[in-house]
């Protein structure tokens, strides 16, 4: 995943830390390091009970983490786009995992739509929810907009995510007061949230396509979800729910999601490639956080944070500013009841 490296002197010792525990294998405060793996940073816990929903569960980051969400016992529900591949997917874990209980429906994160009937679907089952996983994205893709008349990340990264983690909430508040298991929601960000545009999230911009840039688009919608995360979490206490919300970068991994940047097969990148493994992390490394933030005990109770290698982590600063994220709250909440205020 293609980024920039901050130049703030906050920001810069960040990342040296992080380079540092990326080249050195040196452990943060949690015993893990950018080096552990999803199974490593859940090993010895039991998730046995646990109804998991993982969108974009079919390829990449998702995959891996319904891979070893199962492996730990959790009920797996992949919602991905493709439902094919989500099919092979389970079928892939079903052959490492016999006893795993994974299921596959088609979730569509750019339809509100798609994303209303995965939700009916589920809930109508009676079936707990305990880990919702907000993994599923794009980046780069050309200006587009969804169905839903609205730019493609923040149609995708976002409102998908946001609509689909309001369809589930009172399922998952219901499920922790019942299980007395605390609830667990996840969104996976993305370090990149620092290049936004930059007046940052532009509200009443957000489906220009004279200005459109598609890196600085992802990354406003990557921000949005670290936003959302902090907003929710801060309803979630004021309710007293028992149910938390945190967001995480998952590091720099080759997947799927670069394959709209046309620069991915230039010489140079090539290169980059060849000399990535110094600093990339692969498929298991990178779904890590995920599963840290999902599982570990050393989570529990922790809300409205940011995590990176398995590590708390500071973000960027519109990232913690509270005001913007109950604007972008209140925006979302009017995309999703009216789409034509975009009109």
């Amino acid at each position: 995943m293609p980024t920039h490296i901050p130049t703030s002197s906050h920001t810069t010792g960040q990342w040296s830390l992080k380079m540092k525990m990326r080249f050195f294998g040196g452990k943060g405060a949690s015993g893990f390091s950018a080096n552990s793996t999803a199974e490593e940073v859940t090993d010895g816990i039991d998730a046995t009970g646990l109804a998991a929903v993982v969108t974009g569960g079919a390829s990449g980051i998702g995959a891996e983490t319904a891979r070893v969400l199962a492996l730990r016992g959790a009920h797996v529900i992949i919602g991905d786009k493709n439902l094919a591949a989500g099919l092979q997917t389970r079928e892939s874990i079903l052959k490492q995992i016999p006893s795993a209980k994974v299921d596959v429906k088609e979730l569509d994160l750019s339809s509100m739509v798609s994303v209303r009937n995965f939700a009916k679907q589920f809930i109508s089952t009676g079936l707990p929810v305990n880990l919702l996983i907000n993994n599923a994205g794009v980046m780069g893709v050309p200006y587009k907009l969804s169905v839903d008349n609205i730019e493609l990340h923040f149609a995708t990264n976002h409102v998908g995510h946001f609509l689909l983690t309001d369809l589930f909430l009172d399922t998952m508040k219901k499920t922790a007061q019942e299980s007395k298991i605390q609830g667990r929601i996840v969104n996976v960000g993305s370090m990149a949230h620092f290049t936004t545009y930059p007046e940052g999230i532009r509200f009443d911009k957000i489906n220009e396509e004279a200005s459109y840039r598609p890196f600085s688009a992802y990354c406003v919608s990557k921000l949005a979800s670290i936003l959302h995360a902090n907003e929710l979490s801060r309803r979630l206490k004021d309710e007293g729910a028992d149910v938390t919300a945190n967001s995480l970068h998952p590091g720099f991994v080759y997947t799927k999601i670069v394959d709209h940047y046309p620069f991915m097969e230039t010489t140079i990148m090539r290169f980059v490639k060849m000399i990535s493994a110094f600093f990339i992390k692969d498929i298991h490394q990178g779904a890590a956080t995920t599963c840290y933030a999902a599982l570990h005990p050393q989570v529990r109770g922790v809300s409205g944070k940011y995590f990176s290698d398995c590590n708390l982590s500071e973000p960027w600063a519109q990232a913690t500013d509270m005001d913007l994220a109950k604007k972008l709250w209140d925006f979302t909440s009017n995309l999703i009841k009216d789409t034509s205020l975009l009109d």
